[in-house]
């Protein structure tokens, strides 16, 4: 574990610790000799995409693809502005 004393000692040696921090050692920053952060590497929370992880568990409908014939009425057939 490595502590810098201060944010000055920090930005100035910040791509070794970055480095070190990559390798597995814990880097603490202090500000005047109390610590106050450390730097940890950034893991994604993004999960790889699984494709048909979702198979047999989605039900479609009976008639799923028809319109509502009420809603496309609405669509096509009323006025913009009605009271003009």
């Amino acid at each position: 574990m490595e502590t810098v004393s201060n944010i000055h000692q920090a930005k100035t040696n910040l791509s070794a610790l970055i480095q070190k921090v990559l390798n597995g050692e814990k880097v603490i920053i202090a500000r005047n000799n109390d610590p106050i952060v450390e730097l940890i590497p950034f893991k994604s929370k993004k999960k790889e995409r699984q494709p048909g992880k979702l198979r047999g568990k989605i039900k479609l409908l009976d008639g799923w693809e028809e319109s509502d014939k009420e809603i496309e009425d609405l669509f096509y057939n009323s006025q913009i502005f009605p009271n003009e």
